[in-house]
């Protein structure tokens, strides 16, 4: 056992399968307001994004959301 740095520790991204129940409209939302405030994002920005994603379809909101957050989460469908 050996005890090592937190910055080695390597960074799982999010999986996302779009056509189970992960991919519904209201959980994308709500992930995306809980990665916002673990990214530290402020209130507002993290409205501003819930407010683009809501803003369109479905696929405008799956674009949003992989813009702010694609670095993050593999969107699968």
């Amino acid at each position: 056992m050996a005890i090592r740095s937190i910055q080695e520790k390597p960074t799982t991204p999010i999986d996302i399968d779009l056509t189970g129940p992960d991919g519904n409209a209201f959980v994308l939302i709500g992930l995306a307001k809980n990665l916002g405030k673990q990214l530290g994002y402020d209130h507002d920005h993290i409205e501003r994004i819930v407010d683009e994603m809501t803003l369109s379809d479905y696929e405008g909101l799956l674009y949003t959301f992989d813009r702010e957050f694609g670095t993050l989460v593999t969107l699968w469908r």
